[in-house]
């Protein structure tokens, strides 16, 4: 009995020595550097991660003992210390982080839809922020992506100059471009919405080349562009950029913060006039649309408990742009006495986030926009009316150790109306509007498999009225190799429904008329991409390099053809495949604080592969995709003047031009084009600086080594154009090339040089 007796006590020793081992303790701690508090920092121990608040301040539970606490900000050296917790130790840790030379890039990002450091996300994003789009100044953020590698702002008209965003070589619908994460510009307005975004609101631009369809859905197929507003707490009290050039294009930008109890607002206007038409190629037409545009972005942010976050941004938008033979005013506003195309643009938007009051983090997104256009291209008008509004919960949980979960549900509502045969049914000829809603949730999960090993898991369900179930899967896994290599690969699939103007806006030019072969189905596209970084140099010398390679697959693909029927555009979907392979490389550097940049070259396959009349597989590059394109943005600091020099640009190769016919005297192809960019800065004071510098040094042109560029320029109404009985264009003494007038023979800008200057005020 003593001895049975003796075991239990033994026995319940061993209890309370194991539960004194697993006993938790309280650790408490701030984050700073400086004395200027570190929000967003990321805190982890013990298989534990967290965010510090708004002030810096954190706390979690840890077995008593010595524990290894890591902190990372981005911007700041690392912190890796080993410590001793007991219960006895109540104090606040005070934590002082040292400033980093790290080179850009290192920032915090969302590509998860979750906000984490760079290093430790497992999708690769590229990241840029207005320092670096400062390299370039430029009116608005399409144009301030020339210089981002592998994205090519893409012209589609020469004479309204309007255009979208090709990724990896693949045209504007299959990027997704949000603001916020929210997908406000989009269908008709990704025409025109990435104009006008006042660049003292954008705090950084994200980049996700590839689908993101398994969070984003429709529309993020070959990649999302997602622009992140300021925080209205920490922007400046007031910032302005005024710029002009030598062809007497003006723009203003400005920045105000202000605070009123508990609501912090931060207000940004853009306004951009040009009204001096230029030709300088000959043709009698502009050769860049004139425009007088305004945008106000208002955002407002509430100080609630628990730093739980609200905030709501409106913005307002208007553009009055034309573009045409150069004696065209309003009075000939869709008349054929002379040749113009006139838009009209008013939308506004709305973009909201609300943290829910509860214990655990949900959060809840909106959105709402409404886009009218009022245009005429010619004779030919285009009205236009689309409103979207948008609703997205999400659940951050962490609910096994080592998984971070992310649920969500998403819904959006979509109306579109024009007068073109997009919404007219074919059978009746009636008006009809396209509205659908579209519902959809995702679930994803990050598990992190050791201190080296992350595997994310995600699947996205959607249900379209039309086309019905639509499952997008995805799959990413990153791997540290150390703590300067990561190797990560990214898998899954995306989808896209079709708006037809998006597909082509040539085809509301009056050039060409549009023919549907078919009901159109939706695309799909599967998708690996791989990704290595590495860090290199030490802390005077500093270089990273990131290369990425990709293969995407698509198949109902939908193909604009413009080679069966001159007067036509005709839309089918791909009877076959279509692929999207090539690889990327970038590298940043910053050499002893003075010589910083980065260099860039991408190399593309794009093609579309099916049968021919006799059933042989046949292999087509699509227009207007290069196969390789280079980009660079170096600056050298001169400390004791207080100057910086700026060199920027992009070299393209040859890419498909879109011909008439095998008469058209035109070149094919295009040849190998670069647009350069030199830019000096002079620090005034600590708030003010002057800029200036020349744009397009080689003042190079697509007019260049071609005869024309817009067909039939003389004859925009095709009233000297001869026709054959079956409608097929005549070759006449007057037009010996069977042309008719035709501006979607465009790839590049039609500004030469000009210089610049302007001045930037920055007043925290």
């Amino acid at each position: 009995m003593k001895r049975n007796t003796n075991i239990v006590w033994v026995g319940l020793l061993c209890l309370f020595s194991l539960g004194v081992q697993a006993q938790s303790i309280l650790v408490k701690g701030r984050v700073s550097s400086e004395g200027k508090a570190l929000p967003n920092a990321t805190v982890s121990a013990n298989t534990q991660k967290i965010i510090s608040d708004s002030s810096g301040f954190f706390q979690f539970k840890l077995p008593e003992g010595k524990q290894t606490l890591h902190i990372t900000v981005v911007g700041y050296e690392p912190y890796h210390k080993v410590a001793q917790f007991s219960e006895h130790d109540t104090s606040t840790l005070l934590i002082d982080l040292k400033p980093s030379n790290a080179v850009l890039g290192e920032v915090v990002i969302t590509g998860t839809m979750r906000a984490v450091q760079k290093l430790e996300s497992p999708i690769a994003v590229e990241v840029y922020n207005p320092q670096f789009f400062k390299k370039n100044p430029a009116p608005s953020v399409f144009e301030a992506l020339q210089n981002v590698n592998g994205v090519r702002p893409q012209i589609n008209c020469s004479v309204c100059n309007t255009g979208d965003i090709h990724i990896n070589g693949l045209e504007g619908p299959y990027t997704m471009v949000t603001i916020d994460g929210m997908p406000i510009v989009s269908s008709l307005s990704s025409v025109y919405g990435l104009f006008g975004i006042p660049s003292q609101m954008i705090e950084q631009v994200e980049i996700v080349k590839g689908p993101a369809s398994g969070l984003y859905g429709s529309e993020a197929v070959g990649g999302l562009i997602n622009i992140i507003t300021k925080s209205p707490e920490k922007a400046p009290l007031f910032s302005a950029n005024v710029m002009s050039t030598s062809w007497r294009e003006h723009s203003v930008d400005l920045g105000f913060r202000w605070k009123m109890d508990k609501i912090s607002s931060l207000l940004g206007v853009n306004y951009f006039n040009y009204q001096n038409p230029e030709d300088r190629n000959g043709d009698n037409f502009t050769d860049v649309t004139l425009q007088h545009r305004i945008s106000v972005f208002n955002k407002w942010s509430l100080q609630r408990k628990f730093n739980r976050m609200a905030t709501i941004a409106a913005r307002y938008f208007y553009e009055d742009r034309w573009g045409g033979e150069m004696q065209w005013n309003k009075d000939f506003r869709g008349s054929n006495q002379e040749y113009g195309e006139s838009i009209y643009t008013g939308r506004w938007e709305l973009i909201g986030n609300y943290q829910l009051p509860v214990m655990e983090k949900l959060m809840f997104s909106f959105s709402a926009t409404a886009h009218d256009q009022n245009s005429y291209y010619g004779t030919t008008p285009y009205m236009g009316k689309q409103k979207i509004v948008f609703g997205q919960l999400v659940w951050d949980k962490e609910l096994l150790p080592m998984h971070n979960f992310l649920v969500g549900a998403a819904g959006r509502y979509n109306y579109y109306d024009d007068n073109s045969t997009a919404t007219i049914d074919t059978l009746t000829r009636d008006n009809r509007p396209e509205k659908y809603f579209l519902p959809g949730v995702f679930v994803q999960d990050e598990w992190k498999l050791d201190g080296n090993k992350v595997l994310l898991l995600g699947m996205r369900y959607d249900h379209h009225p039309v086309h019905k179930a639509i499952l997008t899967p995805r799959f990413a896994f990153k791997w540290s190799l150390d703590e300067k290599q990561v190797l990560r690969m990214n898998t899954g699939t995306g989808f896209r429904v079709v708006n037809l103007f998006t597909e082509e806006h040539a085809a509301l030019t009056g050039a060409r008329s549009v023919e549907i072969k078919e009901a159109l189905k939706p695309e799909k596209s599967y998708n690996v991409n791989l990704n290595y970084s590495r860090q290199l140099g030490n802390h005077s010398n500093r270089f990273n390099l990131d290369v990425s390679a990709w293969y995407s697959y698509f198949y109902n693909q939908i193909i604009a053809d413009y080679n069966t029927d001159p007067q036509k555009i005709i839309y089918d979907n791909l009877h076959g495949h279509a692929l999207s392979k090539g690889f990327t490389l970038n590298l940043d550097m910053n050499i002893q604080q003075r010589l910083k940049g980065n260099l860039g070259f991408t190399y593309l396959d794009v093609a579309k592969i099916e049968r021919n009349g006799s059933g042989k597989k046949v292999k087509e590059r699509p227009m207007l995709t290069e196969r390789w394109s280079g980009t660079w943005a170096l600056t050298y600091n001169f400390p004791s003047p207080g100057i910086t020099l700026d060199y920027t640009g992009n070299v393209y190769g040859p890419m498909r031009l879109p011909l008439i016919n095998a008469l058209d005297p035109r070149r094919p192809n295009s040849e190998v084009w670069s647009i350069q960019n030199i830019q000096v800065t002079k620090w005034i004071s600590r708030q003010v600086e002057a800029f200036g510098g020349i744009k397009n040094l080689l003042n190079w042109t697509p007019a260049k080594n071609n005869p024309f560029i817009i067909a039939r320029a003389q004859d925009p109404f095709d009233k000297k154009v001869e026709y054959h009985t079956d409608g097929s264009v005549r070759a006449s003494q007057e037009n010996p090339y069977a042309l008719t007038f035709d501006p979607s023979y465009v790839y590049a800008p039609n500004q030469g040089l000009r210089f610049f200057a302007g001045v930037r005020v920055n007043v925290k």
